[in-house]
């Protein structure tokens, strides 16, 4: 096995392959032929999913100064090391299904990437740094530990797809909706309570997946002309627990939505995304209610709560 993967690595340099598949090699460590003398030049893609690696080394950049393709999925490493910043030319990176805890700043280096996919590791969070990728276009960090995004990534200017599914997200950070190329957003499977009202309000962003947040009980309006995905969403309402809440005039009686009870209290914290459900609520129901009289007996009997939103 180790002289045949000694001749492919020997091919590869005599012949200035710009492809080299090292997959499925049961590869403990970084094959030191292709750090041998001058390394590999001209190799622009290198194919190392599904070994044993548990690091890279440091000189990878000097070695393979060309490398603008790097697949390392499959693997065992723990930690992106500096030295990954310091290629350059780099495009891709895909450390899938390893064991990353920690991710280098030196990341942030990586001025050329555009696709980064890290999904399916341990990573409790993303230095800031990542917000100088600004070619980034892809970005893949689902199924980690995530309990926050990071702070600068609005920078990414030229980001297009943002996977973070399964992670711990509570909330998105309102800066996210900077994010003027941003055309795909899935974030299934968190803890998040509410959305920026201001998620969707670029006309770039068409899809959302928000499915099995079960603490998300609403979506902002600039989302309903979206593609949406949000199954699973929201804690079924008992309402046999719920007196509703209702206006009349004359023998007309027109109750409300259960919801507007759950949330519209006075005693209940009213979040961003109930209060716009309150909104929408009100301009339902405006044509019905014909002229200012019945208008004022509905505030008059409405909870405080609900007076303040509708009025505001």
């Amino acid at each position: 096995m180790a002289s045949e993967l000694c001749k492919t690595i020997s091919v590869a340099r005599l012949e200035k392959h710009k492809n080299l598949f090292l997959n499925y090699r049961n590869l403990h460590h970084f094959p030191l032929e292709l750090l041998k003398d001058e390394g590999l030049q001209y190799l622009e893609r290198l194919y190392m999913k599904r070994n044993s690696l548990t690091t890279l080394p440091e000189n990878l950049a000097q070695k393979l100064p060309n490398l603008v393709e790097l697949y390392l999925h499959s693997n065992n490493i723990v930690v992106v090391p500096e030295a990954i910043g310091s290629l350059v030319k780099l495009q891709c990176l895909d450390l899938s299904d390893n064991a990353l805890e920690i991710v280098c700043p030196e990341i942030g280096r990586l001025r050329a990437l555009r696709h980064l996919r890290l999904a399916n590791n341990q990573l409790q969070f993303l230095p800031p740094e990542v917000g100088d990728l600004k070619e980034l276009q892809t970005l893949d960090i689902s199924t980690n530990r995530l309990l926050t995004l990071p702070e600068r990534l609005h920078m990414c200017l030229s980001l297009q797809y943002l996977t973070v599914d399964r992670n711990r997200l509570w909330y998105v950070p309102r800066h996210l909706c900077q994010l003027p190329s941003l055309s795909e957003l899935s974030m299934a499977g968190n803890r998040l309570a509410f959305l920026p009202l201001d998620l969707g309000r670029s006309r770039e962003l068409q899809y959302v997946y928000v499915d099995n947040n079960i603490h998300l009980k609403g979506l902002p309006s600039y989302l309903y002309n979206k593609v949406i995905g949000c199954s699973g969403c929201g804690a079924p309402i008992q309402v046999s627990e719920v007196k509703l809440l209702s206006f009349s005039s004359g023998q007309r009686t027109v109750f409300l939505p259960a919801e507007v009870k759950a949330i519209g209290t006075e005693h209940d914290h009213v979040l961003p995304l109930q209060e716009l459900a309150m909104r929408s609520l009100y301009h339902t129901y405006h044509s019905l209610l014909k002229g200012g009289q019945l208008l004022v007996l509905w505030l008059t009997a409405a909870p405080p709560s609900v007076c303040r939103l509708l009025t505001c």
